[in-house]
């Protein structure tokens, strides 16, 4: 069975590579750049021998590592297609078999070949000694097998997840973890920089060196220094990781191959439609909304973020990047109170291309709209509807942005900054929604723009943020001049409120300025946003 699980899993990396050139260019690029890297951390840790922090680089690293085969199925499902053991219901296999044949195809590809090429390199950097390297010939494989079967067993445990809607918003989410993941080593690497070196890393070291896989390779470090048991130690961990991941793992393939599927026992058990439309028509939020147009439409902006893989990700990336940013930069002692002002940049792009996310379903609110007027309550409402989010985010980011840099005196400064970015982000993303719309691809991950709509999408984005940052120029002044002149706690105030009178007056402008032309090219605002 073996041989045919790896025959079978050659056969799916083929054939996927036929379906077409793009697919064969991006596969081929990434395995390049994979193996340089590799190539490029081998000898990093080859050359990492004989500095009195090896082990505390290497433990690290493979702990980290090790996160990152757990973590990887959850976000890119549909990445192997023998993740899912489900495909295999219907064949006659027993548990026992299928958990090592798997194992054995899971070998084959660019992650383990990564995988050995780190654990390889780590442990030349430590063996040191016969003792050592016996404790290295063991510590290597084991290194490789816990990780894989890690992300098996993570996978298995989770297959009803990730082939659900849910498990489509972690792929979509996956840049988010990504971008959030890059500020933070950016801001460790800064602060390790500060804290003198590697050897701040220590005490994280001596707890992860005690978590298998990393145990296998802290036991090659204690082999060469004569700690027979804490090596032995270390092996073990490893081992009855292995063991206990082989264990879970097969468990939750005889639950896959036995049980019904859930999702038929939840619709058998779900209520009449007559009982949902009952339940859907009780008081909720929407209650709150103004009736009319304004409460429908601000109530369907809001499920789209709710519910939409695609916006939902946009909001989170936003949310995220607009805290972070301003914060660490605030931690780090080097940002300032108006980097506050990202978070409202950062928010206030959700205002463009409005229409795009509704994709084809576009043509039912187009049959709507007869007249500018309908067309200016409809982006009205849905500029309302961001709003209730990005107006307290705003206040949030700005006052937390203070509060760590200690600056209470010029937060007037930079909330009425903030609200002026927000309201001409609000009034210029209107007028982008209507002249450039582009579609956005439900398929794909990664994929935001149509194929031939990627000047369009530059053009919104880049075009409204330039006309914004114009349009908050006379706030700006405002602001340098006030700074210039020593203005008191009254001119800080008024700055606030002229913050917020122009951002409503920008927003309103641009609401009206769009509403016209929205009318006026619904058709092809349908055919643009309907390409994806």
């Amino acid at each position: 069975m073996i041989s045919v699980f790896v025959r079978l899993k050659l056969s799916l990396l083929r054939g996927g590579l036929r379906q077409s050139a793009g697919r064969r260019a991006a596969y081929v690029t990434s395995a390049v750049l994979t193996l340089l890297f590799a190539a490029g951390q081998l000898l990093g840790l080859v050359l990492l021998r004989g500095s009195e922090h090896a082990g505390t680089v290497v433990v690290l690293l493979t702990g980290v590592l090790a996160l990152g085969w757990a973590v990887f199925p959850l976000f890119f499902p549909s990445g192997d297609e023998t993740l899912d053991p489900t495909r295999l219901v219907m064949l006659p296999l027993r548990p026992g078999p299928l958990v090592r044949a798997l194992l054995v195809s899971s070998l084959v590809g660019i992650g383990p070949l990564f995988t050995l090429c780190l654990a390889v390199g780590s442990a030349v950097a430590l063996a040191h000694g016969a003792a050592a390297v016996v404790a290295a010939v063991v510590a290597v494989p084991l290194v490789v097998l816990v990780c894989v079967a890690l992300a098996r067993a993570v996978a298995a445990g989770n297959v009803r997840l990730l082939t659900s809607r849910k498990g489509r918003d972690l792929a979509v989410l996956s840049g988010l973890v990504i971008a959030v993941g890059i500020q933070f080593v950016n801001f460790g690497a800064q602060r390790l920089g500060r804290a003198g070196g590697l050897s701040a890393l220590d005490p994280a070291g001596d707890v992860v060196r005690w978590i298998p896989p990393a145990s296998a390779l802290g036991a090659v470090e204690a082999a060469g220094e004569g700690a027979y048991g804490e090596a032995a130690a270390g092996l073990l961990l490893s081992a009855a990781a292995l063991g206990l991941l082989l264990y879970a793992w097969r468990r939750s393939l005889v639950r896959l191959m036995t049980a019904p599927d859930g999702s038929t026992l939840a619709a058998a058990s779900r209520p009449s439609r007559r009982e949902s439309a009952a339940s859907s028509a009780s008081p909720g939020p929407g209650r709150l909304w103004p009736e009319g147009r304004t409460g429908t439409v601000m109530t369907r902006s809001l499920r789209y973020v709710a519910r939409d893989p695609k916006t939902k990700a946009a909001w989170v990336t936003s949310l995220a990047l607009g805290l972070i940013v301003p914060l660490f930069n605030a931690l780090q002692g080097t940002g300032s109170i108006y980097f506050a002002c990202f978070a409202a940049g950062m928010l206030g792009v959700q205002m463009y291309n409005q229409f795009g996310q509704d994709t084809s379903a576009f043509w039912m609110v187009a049959m709507t709209i007869s007249s500018a007027r309908d067309a200016y309550e409809e982006l009205r409402a849905r500029a309302l509807a961001l709003l209730l989010v990005t107006l307290p985010y705003v206040v949030l980011v700005t006052v937390l942005t203070a509060a760590v840099l200690g600056d209470w005196r010029t937060l007037p400064d930079a909330l009425g900054l903030s609200f002026g970015v927000l309201g001409a982000m609000l009034g210029t993303g209107a007028v982008a929604s209507a002249r450039f719309p582009y579609s956005i691809p439900q398929e794909g991950a990664f994929k935001n723009v149509a194929p031939g709509q990627a000047g369009l999408a530059w053009m919104s984005i880049l075009g409204g943020m330039v006309t914004a940052a114009v349009l908050c120029a006379p706030l700006i002044a405002l602001m340098v001049w006030l700074h210039a002149s020593g203005a008191g706690l009254s001119g800080r105030l008024l700055l606030l409120a002229l913050g917020a009178a122009w951002g409503t007056l920008v927003a309103w402008a641009g609401l009206r300025l769009a509403a016209p032309r929205t009318a006026k090219r619904l058709p092809e605002i349908v055919a643009a946003v309907s390409k994806g």
